[in-house]
């Protein structure tokens, strides 16, 4: 996801500072940027001149001090609340006060994250979705103290790099098109569990019966099952409704490493 959103950022123009733990970690980021741009080109929809502007326009660092001179950061860490407020807290000793801290998270409630540092008006959820460089829309999350002036800024950002926004007014866990989502995946991973229908005709079922241009378990696939499952997880942690409840199949498919296009398997084989 991080290398995604700096994707579509250098694409429009920022400065990037990329930053994760390890040099490997940010090869792999650069070498997923550079195989998404390839194929742009590759479809016409992208010039080599556009490929190398925007490449120049992103460093990387293993320091997170380097990010010091950012308007705004947008951090997109694994999905568990005390990483992310262990971010959070170094990142509000770094940057100025008047910088947005964008959390990119699926399910975890704003306000949980933002208690984290000593001026949470500034912190907003900026809920990209994978791949960032394909999927048009953004969830804008206001946790229970995120500035109007915060709000406003991070949707210019989102709109800037090509996104729609949404509004989510109330941080709840999962937003809108997390629990949305999870309760029709979990529904569809279940029909398959049970042997009422297969993948193939659980996705035909729902494109030609309810216009979705790409069918639940192929999203599933898309996205990773190990992300739906997270964010299962942290949504039933937080109310405790059944339908948000991780399907088993999923579970274990996640644990036998098989999470959707990223691995080559998952309710469908994929090419590497």
């Amino acid at each position: 996801m991080g290398s995604g959103i700096a994707q579509v950022a250098a694409h429009a123009g920022y400065d990037v500072v990329l930053h994760d733990t390890t040099p490997d970690a940010l090869e792999r980021a650069l070498s997923g940027i550079a195989s998404s741009q390839e194929r742009f080109v590759a479809k016409n929809k992208m010039s080599l001149d556009d490929v190398r502007a925007a490449r120049a326009r992103v460093s990387t660092t293993t320091e997170l001090n380097d990010v010091e001179g950012a308007d705004i950061v947008v951090e997109a860490v694994f999905e568990r609340l005390d990483v992310k407020r262990e971010v959070f807290q170094k990142l509000a000793a770094i940057v100025s006060d008047d910088v947005v801290l964008a959390t990119n998270t699926t399910a975890i409630p704003i306000t949980q994250i933002a208690s984290a540092v000593s001026r949470p008006e500034r912190v907003v959820g900026t809920h990209f979705f994978s791949p960032v460089p394909m999927m048009r829309l953004c969830e804008l999350v206001r946790g229970f103290h995120t500035s109007d002036e915060t709000l406003a800024r991070a949707r210019q950002f989102a709109e800037s790099v090509g996104k729609t926004c949404v509004l989510v007014n109330r941080d709840v866990a999962g937003f809108v098109t997390s629990r949305l989502l999870v309760a029709l995946l979990n529904e569809a991973v279940a029909i398959v569990d049970a042997g009422i229908a297969t993948a193939e005709d659980v996705d035909v079922a729902c494109q030609l019966g309810f216009g979705h241009t790409m069918g639940p378990l192929a999203t599933l696939d898309l996205t990773g099952l190990d992300v739906i499952l997270h964010a299962a997880g942290n949504i039933y942690d937080a109310t405790r409704d059944e339908k948000f409840a991780p399907p088993e199949l999923l579970a274990r498919m996640v644990a036998a490493g098989q999470l959707g296009r990223k691995s080559g398997q998952g309710f469908y084989r994929h090419p590497r």
